[in-house]
């Protein structure tokens, strides 16, 4: 299994843009995006390092594997 570590939100917001989430608005510190079929808006939090477990719980809520999680952050 593809190994996932922290990255910075400004890094994880590329991938979600290139998933094609669009952001939506932003509540203090926490950066709200949306995309056309989810169940439930994603939540990032503007942290210099986000949690693997935030991670994991993002690319689930996309429907994406790890492995496909690991693919598109190499190519960005």
């Amino acid at each position: 299994m593809p190994k996932i570590s922290r990255v910075h939100w400004k890094k994880f917001e590329k991938f979600l843009l290139y998933v094609g989430c669009e952001f939506v608005r932003e509540k203090g510190d926490h950066r709200i995006y949306y995309r056309h079929g989810l169940t439930r808006p994603i939540v990032l939090p503007r942290r210099s390092q986000l949690e693997i477990f935030i991670i994991q719980n993002n690319i689930r809520l996309l429907g994406l594997s790890q492995k496909q999680y690991v693919e598109i952050m190499e190519k960005i």
